[in-house]
């Protein structure tokens, strides 16, 4: 393990474990409920919880009741492709592993089950489920080593892939910088899908560079052209495109989501992320 992620562990560890206070006792509070019954909706139930559904049909609002579990099964899913090899302040591919170490701590530090899963065009590797910070340890430096230019993530197949290879209920975390479309219906209809957006400032606001020479992370293939004025409005408008339609989908099937830019604090963000949910 190198010195630079020996660093960022120790940090990491020492947030998770030493700067959550008592009051809050967990980093995240995944939903981990067997649906137990419905009833009419009572003022101060959580929305989210209404089945739209059956309120439909009788024409009054219902909410579905939960018996909670005993522990969470906490997936932290990396969408590993060449366009995380890029960053002004650090590249993005070190600030997917610090949240894959954060999520993995907090797991561990909250007693619930941690898997790691890495997406690598549409195949999937998962880890065995761990409660040991060993585990956790074990899949953040396999993350941070990972070779990642030439190769492509297929969001929604890898979105497929991760509803048929996790048959239990998770918490599930995917963490990628979503600059492609991704279909996460399916998923989000068994598991819990919290989306982790790390980019970096300048791929959303580029400044014009003149005459550039250009190299697509993912292909390899290469191009010479200006990046003027006229190009950086085009760039823009296809980003902006992208992440509408991208909210609009996470709305549409009440997907939390959290955008993380390289040069934030990602355990910050988190908690802010999910203190807003309980």
């Amino acid at each position: 393990m190198n010195r630079r992620l020996k660093t960022l562990l120790i940090k990491t560890k020492r947030q998770v474990f030493s700067e959550m206070l008592g009051n809050n006792p967990s980093l995240f509070h995944g939903e981990g409920y067997d649906f137990s019954e419905l009833r009419e909706y009572q003022i101060g139930d959580d929305i989210r919880k209404i089945d739209w559904t059956i309120t439909a049909k009788l024409q009054k609002p219902y909410v579905k009741i939960f018996h909670e579990e005993r522990e969470l099964n906490v997936v932290a899913a990396c969408m590993a492709g060449g366009s995380l090899f890029f960053g002004t302040h650090r590249i993005k591919q070190e600030v997917v592993t610090e949240i894959a170490a954060i999520l993995g701590y907090s797991a561990v530090r909250n007693g619930d089950l941690f898997s790691g899963a890495i997406v690598e065009g549409s195949e999937l590797s998962l880890q065995r489920p761990t409660k040991r910070i060993f585990g956790v340890n074990r899949f953040v430096e396999r993350v941070d080593a990972l070779q990642l230019l030439g190769k492509h993530v297929d969001y929604a197949a890898g979105a497929k892939t991760l509803f048929e290879r996790l048959k239990r209920k998770s918490v599930l975390f995917l963490i990628g910088d979503f600059l492609t479309g991704a279909e996460l219906a399916l998923l989000s209809r068994r598991h819990e899908v919290i989306a982790v957006i790390v980019r970096d400032r300048f791929e959303e606001h580029p400044v014009p560079l003149g005459q550039v020479h250009l190299v697509d992370p993912e292909s390899g293939k290469t191009l010479l052209t200006h990046f003027g004025e006229g190009s950086v409005r085009r760039y823009r408008a296809k980003v902006i495109e992208n992440d509408e339609k991208l909210y609009r989908h996470l709305n549409r099937h009440r997907i939390r989501f959290v955008k993380i830019y390289t040069d934030e604090d990602p355990f910050g963000k988190l908690v802010k992320l999910f203190g807003r949910s309980v």
